[in-house]
């Protein structure tokens, strides 16, 4: 038969080395035990850990989780904000309706119309032949409230203005009349 490799190498020369015997452990000492725990309990604590990823993982995760939280504080801070405007808003309306409540001039039988911008638009009101110079002349005022526009006295107007600037459309200058005896603002 042929011989094996192992023979063949021997024949030509090889010297195989000795194999070593595994050699029983020895009891630690007492003297050696102390040393030896604290190592065990770092590798305890090595092993409870969760592997560590790559550090630029954790660093987006991380980015991703404080973006998130931004958002979600920014959308918060926003609805606050908007909440609060409607809160001041929805009191500015209550105290303009107590003000105005009852004191509006507007009667049905006006038939002159006094024109005026507002909201970049020409508006009208109907006024009487005898609110229309009060009007020109600044003691009465036209305020608006709840989309339709109300004529007041001058001190329920700006007392309206106080509240909403918005609130306050038009005030005529008593000064500011034009040589032809018409009011400057005065829009046809």
């Amino acid at each position: 038969m042929s011989e094996s490799l192992r023979d063949q190498l021997l024949k030509a020369g090889f010297v195989a080395k000795p194999q070593s015997k595994p050699q029983p452990q020895k009891r630690p000492q007492q003297a050696q035990r102390p040393q030896q725990r604290p190592q065990q309990q770092q590798r305890g604590q090595q092993q409870q850990r969760p592997p560590r990823r790559e550090s630029g993982e954790i660093d987006l995760a991380k980015a991703y989780a404080l973006r998130d939280r931004n958002d979600r504080d920014e959308r918060e801070r926003a609805q606050r904000e908007a909440e609060q405007r409607a809160r001041e808003k929805k009191e500015r309306k209550q105290k303009l309706a107590a003000l105005l409540n009852g004191k509006g001039l507007n009667q049905a039988t006006a038939e002159i119309p006094r024109h005026f911008p507002h909201a970049n638009k020409i508006r009208r009101i109907y006024v009487t032949a005898e609110q229309l110079p009060r009007l020109n002349g600044g003691e009465l005022a036209v305020t608006q409230f709840a989309g339709r526009y109300l004529l007041v006295t001058r001190e329920i107007g700006l007392a309206a203005q106080t509240i909403d600037p918005e609130a306050l459309v038009l005030l005529c200058d008593s000064q500011a009349i034009d040589d032809d005896g018409v009011p400057a603002d005065l829009v046809w």
